[in-house]
C-alpha cells in the first residue's frame, strides 16, 4: 500500500480561467500584465487562425504583439534561444503561449531565462535557481493532454547531448492559464489519442507516486474518471464539445496533480525515447504505460483497483486484484482501439533501439522520475522493461 505524504506544498498558476470561449479573455489578462506580448506558437496554430485571433484580441486591449512560430517539434534549446532573442529585440514584457505542450514548455523556458539569464539547462535539478520573477506568462492549451498550463515544469531537449531535460522550479509556473475546450476541437484523432493518453498517464502516475498526498489524490481521481469516460468519445467524434470539455478539465486536473506529486516510471522511460527516436511524448507514454503498470502492479494493487473501478461499468463485485487487472487490461484495449502500437510498430529499427537501451536506462534514472514509482527499478530492470516495451502487445 502506498503511503501518502501528510505535509505538502501546493503550486498552481496564480489564475486559472476555464470554460468555453474563455480564450476571448486573453486581452484583458495581458493588459493587466504588460504592454507588448510575445506569442509563442507553431505553424499549425497559425494556419488554424488561433495566432491571428490572439493578435486581434490583444489589439482590442491596446496590446502590441509579435509572434514566434518556430516550435515545429517537441521543444529544444534552440527554440528557447530563438524565442528569447525575439522577446529581447522587441522588448516584450508578457508572453502568451498558444498551442500544445511544446509551445507552452518553450514559453516557460523563455520567461525564466529572460529575467534570470544563462542556458536553460543550467536550471536542471535546481543547479541554478531562478532568483528573479519570470516574464509574466499566459498559457493557452489547444490540446487536452500535457496539462503544462498548470505545472511548474518544462521539458526541453539539449540538442548537443540528446537528453530531454526535465526542469522543475516554481518560477516555471504560468502566471495565468486560460483553458478553453473549444480550441481542442481542431485536434485530429491521432493527436487526440496521444494527448489524451498523456493526460491519463499524468493522472495515474501522480496517483501511484510515492510523493502523492491528499490534494493531488483528489485531482488525480477526478482526472482519471473524466478521461476514462470521455477519451474514446473525443477520439471517435471530435466535435463532441461536452466530451472535449471533460477532457480539457481532466487534463488540467492531471497537470495540477502531477505538478504537485510528480510523475514516475512511465515518464522517466518516455523522455529518452523521445530524445533519441523522436517519438511524440504522448505516444511514447502510451506505448509504455501498460507494460510499466504490469511491472508495478504488485506494489500498488489498491491504487490500481481504484482506477479499475472507473472501467467497471456494470459495477460488478470484484476483488482488488481483479480490479487492478481490469485497469491494465482496459488501458490495453483503449490503446489498441486508438491504434497506438508498440515501439517496433512505430518504425524504430530494432538494433538501433537495443544499442540505445543502456543510455536510455541511465538517462531515465538520472531524471529522478523512476524513484517515485511504487516499485523502484534497478538499471537492469529498466533495460529489460525497454526490451519488453519494444514488442509489447496491446
Amino acid at each position: 500500500m502506498i503511503q501518502t505524504k501528510t505535509i505538502f506544498t501546493v503550486h498552481s498558476p496564480g489564475t486559472i480561467v476555464y470554460g468555453r470561449d474563455s480564450f476571448k479573455e486573453v486581452g484583458d489578462y495581458a493588459k493587466a500584465l504588460g504592454s507588448k506580448a510575445l506569442i509563442v506558437s507553431d505553424p499549425i496554430m497559425d494556419r488554424l487562425g488561433f495566432v491571428k485571433q490572439c493578435h486581434t484580441l490583444l489589439k482590442i486591449q491596446g496590446i502590441e504583439a509579435v509572434s514566434y512560430l518556430g516550435v515545429t517539434t517537441e521543444p529544444d534549446d534552440t527554440y528557447v534561444a530563438e524565442g528569447l532573442q525575439l522577446l529581447q529585440k522587441h522588448h516584450c514584457d508578457v508572453i502568451i503561449s498558444v498551442g500544445g505542450g511544446s509551445c507552452i514548455d518553450t514559453a516557460k523556458a523563455i520567461a525564466v531565462v529572460a529575467t534570470n539569464g544563462g542556458y536553460i539547462g543550467d536550471y536542471m535539478k535546481m543547479a541554478k535557481v531562478a532568483a528573479h520573477a519570470p516574464i509574466p506568462h499566459i498559457a493557452i492549451p489547444t490540446t487536452a493532454g500535457t496539462g503544462s498550463e498548470a505545472t511548474d515544469a518544462t521539458v526541453i531537449t539539449n540538442t548537443k547531448t540528446a537528453v530531454k531535460m526535465m526542469i522543475k522550479q516554481p518560477a516555471f509556473m504560468p502566471t495565468v492559464a486560460i483553458v478553453d475546450p473549444v480550441l481542442t476541437i481542431t485536434s485530429p484523432p491521432a493527436i487526440t489519442a496521444a494527448t489524451g493518453i498523456d493526460a491519463l498517464s499524468h493522472a495515474i502516475e501522480s496517483y501511484l507516486s510515492r510523493l502523492a498526498h491528499p490534494y493531488s489524490n483528489v485531482l488525480a481521481l477526478s482526472a482519471m474518471e473524466l478521461i476514462v469516460n470521455n477519451i474514446l468519445k473525443v477520439y471517435e467524434q471530435g466535435d463532441d464539445v461536452d466530451a472535449r470539455e471533460a477532457m480539457s478539465l481532466g487534463s488540467m486536473q492531471a497537470g495540477l496533480s502531477f505538478s504537485n506529486a510528480s510523475v514516475a516510471l512511465v515518464h522517466g522511460m518516455s523522455r529518452p525515447i523521445g530524445a533519441l527516436f523522436h517519438v511524440p511524448h504522448g505516444i511514447s507514454n502510451a506505448m509504455l504505460l501498460p507494460a510499466v503498470l504490469d511491472y508495478s502492479k504488485e506494489a500498488c494493487i489498491d491504487r490500481l483497483a481504484d482506477l479499475g473501478q472507473f472501467f467497471n461499468k456494470t459495477k460488478e463485485s470484484y476483488s482488488q486484484e481483479e480490479l487492478a487487472q481490469l485497469a491494465i487490461t482496459s488501458i490495453k484495449v483503449m490503446c489498441r482501439h486508438m491504434k497506438i502500437g508498440n515501439l517496433k510498430h512505430w518504425g524504430i529499427e530494432e538494433q538501433a533501439f537495443y544499442n540505445a537501451i543502456p543510455k536510455m536506462a541511465e538517462d531515465a534514472l538520472a531524471s529522478g522520475s523512476p524513484s517515485n514509482n511504487p516499485k523502484i527499478p534497478t538499471k537492469e530492470e529498466l533495460m529489460e522493461l525497454y526490451k519488453i516495451a519494444y514488442t509489447y502487445e496491446f
